[in-house]
């Protein structure tokens, strides 16, 4: 199963027994939005309260730490999601906020079966998917059992030595201009890990918003891969949830998940570690 999906091929699941549809939409009014139009039948996640758990300080985790495992196993019986489940998440931000982070994080559960909407809510809407503001009724909880999380993820140590290792690449995706230190609007402290290289993670996107085919991303992982195993690379953020978006985007491309940095940038600048800042 490819981890994206069309709007027409979400379509024709519309009625399968074992479907479920996730909101995964982000930002201080996404309940609101979710509330006042959501695609028919979807629930919603929250990424600070379901995908998340913050700690005391961003220096311990950054900003979205993953949760306790058993946690969100929990969230996963409250949504009714089983093993045989087929899931399917949009956001309205292309799958950056947080629809490609709830993926990874099924993914990193053993999950198989899920799938994000391709050019997300408005590709659905445009497709003819129906909305409505109804209240979506939870369904029967059920129970995951899993005893770990079985994705690769680094530690801020291993990014350290990573950035100066040779056949090893960590990967930052946002915009250049943060990455250059030029603006940072959501951490104190503006600029980017020694040694990181800046792939911006829109450039997973065509012109419509839509993922690049996958043989193009494949082309474009390569290349900046070089000679480096997609095993040897490391992809972070400002907080671990957009670097999902380049995980998914190299699952599309059929290349081996790297590993994730979940505390990203906002770890790594508040824990009093070297900082660079230009190209």
């Amino acid at each position: 199963m490819t981890p994206l999906i069309s709007p027409a091929g979400l379509l024709s699941l519309r009625h399968q027994a074992n479907f479920i549809l996730i909101d995964a939409r982000y930002g201080p009014n996404a309940k609101q939005a979710y509330a006042g139009q959501h695609l028919d039948g979807a629930l919603f996640v929250d990424l600070d309260t379901d995908l998340s758990q913050k700690g005391n300080s961003a220096a311990e985790g950054g900003r979205h730490p993953l949760p306790p495992l058993d946690k969100f196993l929990h969230v996963l019986g409250r949504l009714g999601i089983s093993p045989e489940s087929h899931v399917v998440v949009y956001d309205e931000k292309n799958g950056a906020l947080a629809a490609a982070r709830f993926w990874w994080m099924l993914r990193a559960v053993g999950h198989q079966t899920v799938q994000v909407l391709d050019g997300g809510m408005q590709a659905a809407i445009e497709a003819g998917f129906p909305t409505n503001a109804d209240k979506v009724e939870l369904p029967e909880p059920t129970v995951y059992e899993v005893s770990h999380w079985s994705l690769p993820m680094a530690t801020a140590e291993e990014v350290e030595q990573a950035a100066k290792a040779p056949n090893h690449v960590v990967i930052d995706v946002r915009e250049a201009d943060r990455f250059r230190g030029e603006r940072e609007p959501l951490d104190k402290i503006a600029g980017h890990i020694p040694g990181a290289v800046n792939v911006p993670f829109f450039g997973n996107l065509d012109p419509s918003g839509k993922f690049l085919p996958a043989d193009e991303l494949k082309r474009k992982y390569s290349d900046i891969l070089g000679e480096t195993l997609p095993t040897g690379a490391i992809v972070h953020c400002g907080s671990g949830v957009t670097a999902c978006h380049t995980l998914l985007a190299m699952e599309q491309a059929g290349l081996d998940l790297p590993k994730l940095y979940v505390g990203s940038w906002s770890e790594w600048s508040e824990s009093g570690r070297q900082v660079a800042t230009g190209a």
